[in-house]
């Protein structure tokens, strides 16, 4: 379990209690920073912390998102000889956030994050000390000069999220209004009546004050609710049994918007066999390639905000799309540290190395550490900016560079819910004569995935268990397939004859 700090805030709720419902609570921009972190955390960090914080002691409702846990349970099972090494496969169950130094001087982090310890060359005189560092756990640990790279480099964090404003992502003075939909807005950056409108408040009647303390578990509860609920404040605040109520209404919307449209039809295409119970067109697995898989395992390396971007705030996430389109049209430049922070936020980049090779998702990487040294007193360190101190700067590559997350050369069955598993002939015959499915009952359909197919199952895998049937429409493809016989199935009936 994690480690609870004690740390608490006060958050001044109006609530309507004829109509049971929270209007809207007003924070300080501590709080709003957690709120705002929630958009930093990679979708593998969100499956990770909830199943660390929540474990099964909660058997009635487990908290599974959509198809991501099964997908994070996945690669957790699969073997080390299906990836490219224990290193890669690390990076995906702990992936490092691009905000990661700011989170650590938030008044609560909720990241659960790693301590991540970097090497270099032992060698002070070697001139390729620092370049490709090692990070504990990276099998090419070696340096050009051929000495393995033992010597621990120091992180300082002192020189990240220093701001003459004192906060972190937003001023500290600033003080917000969040509605119980997660619409966040400055207290009164303008006229009284607009900011409740912008806050989607048109009656204030039989409305009463309370104060409410939230800890490290009712934020830990707020994500949760945040991502299975359309009224997070209201279900923890005032229903707190009924925070899965609106789960079961946060269906899959097959709208799909995103901000790299006009470019779907220019990347590369991605082939997976899908096979089918013919009778009623079911979805039982299907056959992909290793690009397939590793395009599904990128999902686990996005931040939150990043999905925001990608699908053009229309994730069916509802609460989440209101928070980060309060980015946008309520939360202006002044309120922020920076406006670079506020972009980072909007649009985030993903760590050096954790684009895989060939990905087709329009993902970029930032220069997440600088390196410096001080040859006077022989000193080094990292750090997350070019700061202020003395001493030589230069980009910091922990990576061998952009390469694929599982091994090549081998086939995969992807079951619906995104769980991953080697292809084997021999199981999958076991698969369906468990479900009791005859060959003749079964066909196979080939499917060309390309942008707009792999962000529509990026939009699925938040909400739906069933996100390769929802994401690529299986059930109106199928009615537009011919039926016939595959060589899939004709090598499953070679074995019979």
């Amino acid at each position: 379990m994690f480690l609870d700090n004690g740390v608490e805030f006060s958050l001044k709720v109006l609530i309507n209690k004829e109509k049971n419902k929270v209007l809207f609570a007003e924070v300080d921009s501590d709080f709003a920073e957690v709120l705002l972190s929630f958009l930093t955390l990679p979708l593998g960090t969100i499956a990770r912390v909830l199943k660390k914080h929540y474990g099964d002691k909660d058997a009635t409702t487990p908290v599974n998102i959509g198809s991501l846990t099964t997908l994070y349970d996945g690669l957790s099972n699969l073997e080390s000889i299906n990836v490219q090494s224990p290193f890669r496969k690390s990076m995906l169950l702990y992936p490092v956030s691009s905000f990661e130094g700011e989170c650590r001087k938030l008044k609560l982090d909720i990241s659960d994050p790693l301590t991540v310890t970097y090497f270099s060359c032992p060698d002070w005189n070697c001139t390729h000390r620092w370049s490709k560092m090692a990070m504990r756990g990276d099998t090419t640990g070696t340096c050009v000069c051929g000495k393995m790279k033992n010597k621990s480099v120091c992180l300082d964090e002192s020189e990240t999220a220093v701001h003459g404003s004192g906060g972190v992502f937003t001023i500290k003075t600033t003080s917000f209004l969040i509605s119980d939909d997660l619409r966040m807005v400055p207290n009164v950056a303008v006229g009284f009546v607009q900011t409740l409108r912008n806050l989607g408040i048109t009656d204030t009647k039989g409305a009463e004050l309370r104060n409410v303390t939230f800890g490290f578990n009712e934020v830990m509860d707020l994500l949760k609710a945040s991502l299975m609920s359309r009224t997070p404040l209201t279900d923890l605040i005032l229903n707190k049994t009924k925070v899965y109520d609106d789960f079961v209404r946060l269906k899959y919307d097959a709208g799909i918007s995103f901000q790299e449209k006009e470019k779907s039809e220019a990347t590369k295409k991605m082939n997976i066999r899908l096979v089918v119970k013919k009778s009623n067109n079911k979805l039982l697995f299907a056959q992909a390639d290793d690009d397939f898989v590793d395009f599904l395992f990128s999902f686990l390396t996005i931040p939150l905000g990043g999905v925001e971007c990608l699908l053009g705030s229309n994730t069916c996430l509802k609460s989440i799309d209101n928070l980060y389109k309060s980015i946008a049209d309520f939360i202006d430049d002044k309120y922020w540290v920076s406006p670079s922070i506020k972009n980072r936020v909007m649009k985030p980049n993903l760590p050096k190395g954790y684009v895989s090779e060939g990905t087709i998702l329009p993902l970029s990487e930032q220069v997440t550490l600088y390196y410096h040294r001080d040859m006077n007193q022989k000193k080094e360190w990292l750090s997350y900016s070019i700061g202020k101190k003395s001493g030589w700067v230069g980009e910091m590559v922990f990576s061998r560079g952009q390469e694929n997350f599982v091994r090549g050369t081998k086939m995969y069955m992807v079951i619906d819910d995104l769980t991953v598993t080697p292809m084997c002939m021999t199981s999958t015959l076991s698969i369906l004569k468990k479900m009791e499915i005859p060959l003749s009952d079964v066909k196979e359909v080939e499917v060309h995935v390309g942008l707009q197919e792999a962000l529509s199952i990026l939009k699925a895998s938040l909400t739906s268990t069933s996100a390769l049937t929802d994401g690529l429409k299986i059930n109106s493809m199928l009615k537009k397939k011919p039926n016939h016989a595959s060589a899939f199935i004709r090598r499953f009936a070679q074995l019979f004859n």
